[in-house]
Formats: C-alpha cells, structure tokens, sequence
C-alpha cells in the first residue's frame, strides 16, 4: 500500500485522485453481487474526461453533504473517546506503485483497522440505527478500503449530535474483494485505452 499524506480536500488530495476511480464510487463498476455496474459507462467517461481536461468533474454538493464534512472532525473526536483507539488521519491510499484506484478512509487504527465515518442526515441517521447494521450505500466503499490497504476490518461510524452513533465492524469480504480487484482491473485497463484513443484523435 502507498499512502499520501496530502490532507483531504486540499488542492493536491484533488490531483493525486483525479481520473482514477475511488472506493466511495465502486459500486459504479460493480454490483454487491459481483456483476458489471450499468453505470460503469458513464464513471468510465467522467473520469477519462477529468483525465483528458486535468480538472474534475463538477460534482454537486448539497447543504446536507457539505454539514457532514464540517462533523467529521467532531465524529472522529467521539469515535476515539468511545472507543479509546488513536486514529491516525491520511490522504490517500492506493494499492500499489501504479496509483490506478485509490481510497481515502478517515483514518487507520493500528495495523489492521480502517476507519468510516459517515455524517447523515437525521431521518437516514435514525433509519440506520433501527437497521442497526451497515447500510448497503456503504459496502462498496468499505470493502474497497480493505481491499486497497490490506486491512481486514473496517469501523464504520455514523454520527449525528445529539443521537447514539452508529458502531459497525466491517470485516473483509473476501469473495466480494476478489471480483472487485478484477472488475477495477478491467476497468482501469478500459479508461487507459479510451484515453489513450482519444488523445490520438
């Protein structure tokens, strides 16, 4: 695994992932059940796009999403208080020398433990705490983690003030990681080649 230590969201965390595919967009390859993701085509040309440009893609960023980035730093301060694990904050992750995919977990504890967290919205915060496991919107990018840094568990940590946190250990999924290192393979073999075609027109 290589790590960057660029801060994330800061102007060089956006370069080093631009046209790469990133875990928290994984279940635009590949389905929870292994199979082609029908959005694969359109992640494939955004991202041969920001490759193609050297600026990414316009994402939106509602009011609620842009709430949770302003709670992460409190929900990360919880999590440790209640766990009494150091988290160490990273940049980026990526599998190998070759920096084709990446992940970016809000922390590593010790040597096997990424870190999750996610800042909802009060109806999903609750709904999630009923369901009282981890939600489906969040396996992907759990099991991407895992697969790109080698780590076998993953906390995931749902925080809204003023509710009880959301505490899940994720643990590896060994089959789903194996069709998923292939579909990330064909896939980052499929942007090479469109780039790579484009270019040349």
């Amino acid at each position: 695994m290589i790590i960057s230590d660029c801060p994330q969201r800061s102007d060089q965390w956006y370069i080093e992932r631009l046209g790469k595919p990133s875990s928290s967009r994984f279940s635009e390859i590949i389905t929870t059940k292994g199979d082609p993701s029908k959005q694969a085509k359109k992640y494939l040309y955004e991202l041969v796009g920001e490759r193609l440009t050297g600026k990414q893609s316009e994402t939106f960023q509602s009011a609620a999403m842009l709430r949770g980035i302003e709670l992460e730093d409190e929900a990360r301060t919880l999590y440790e208080l209640i766990t009494g694990n150091e988290v160490t904050q990273i940049g980026t992750c990526f599998p190998d020398e070759q920096k084709r995919y990446c992940a970016s977990p809000d922390g590593l504890v010790g040597d096997d433990i990424c870190l999750e967290i996610k800042c909802r919205t009060l109806p999903v915060t609750i709904e999630n705490l009923i369901n009282n496991h981890l939600p489906s919107s969040a396996f992907h990018q759990c099991q991407g983690q895992m697969l790109i840094t080698g780590r076998t568990v993953v906390h995931y940590f749902e925080y809204y003030p003023g509710i009880k946190p959301l505490f899940v250990k994720v643990e590896r999924d060994a089959t789903f990681c194996a069709a998923l290192k292939k579909a990330l393979d064909v896939f980052c073999k499929d942007l090479d080649e469109l780039e790579k075609k484009l270019r040349a027109l």
